[in-house]
């Protein structure tokens, strides 16, 4: 049977010193919080850290991604049948189509749940013209840029199946949409771009 020699009251910690480690404890679980948690999981970098690590984009994915989930959930069931101002709406924006001359025609298959982004390289106040179709299914998407602390989003969707319209660049960096398909099939998606852009940049 061993015996543990008894500590003197010289080697515990005091009171002081307990009170210091808690309190660095503390400390820096705060730090990692806000530097690294808060960046990572919400999207939220009060520091500029979560920035600089890659970790704010990590997050703000992470966000659109289950306000994606909430919303899918809110369409589910609705109906998703054309109306009438659906077909002559798309009737229309057809034509349109069928007279624009557009600078890059980009087409991409999502399987069921894959997602990917197709941004523009733009400067500050350059516009650029888009219209797009997707076949076989709904995608969801979210037009937007970011670059440093700046970050706008244009427009987003959910369950669509097309869209057109234009922008013009509040700041310099990469702007375009981040696609997901929400659906049970394989959807097909033809993107017409026409602007002031210098390349397209495309990423999973």
């Amino acid at each position: 049977m061993f015996n543990a020699k008894k500590p003197s009251l010289e080697e515990l910690p005091s009171s002081a010193q307990l009170l210091r480690s808690t309190v660095i404890a503390a400390v820096s679980a705060v730090a990692i919080l806000v530097a690294v948690v808060l960046p990572a999981e919400y999207g939220i970098d009060p520091t500029g850290a979560g920035r600089m690590l890659g970790l704010t984009e990590m997050g703000e994915i992470k966000q659109e991604l289950a306000d994606e989930a909430e919303q899918d959930q809110q369409l589910h069931g609705a109906d998703q049948s054309s109306s009438l101002w659906d077909n002559v709406f798309g009737l229309l924006v057809g034509t349109a189509h069928a007279k624009e001359a557009w600078q890059d025609t980009i087409t991409f298959t999502l399987e069921p749940g894959e997602f990917t982004e197709i941004k523009a390289a733009m400067e500050e106040g350059a516009t650029l013209f888009y219209a797009w179709v997707a076949e076989g299914g709904r995608v969801n998407f979210d037009l937007h840029a970011h670059a440093g602390d700046q970050n706008v989003t244009y427009e987003k969707g959910r369950g669509q199946t097309e869209g057109e319209g234009s922008f013009e660049t509040p700041f310099a960096g990469d702007h375009g949409w981040f696609w997901r398909n929400r659906d049970d099939e394989p959807v097909t998606v033809t993107l017409n771009l026409n602007g002031a852009y210098s390349g397209i940049v495309r990423s999973k």
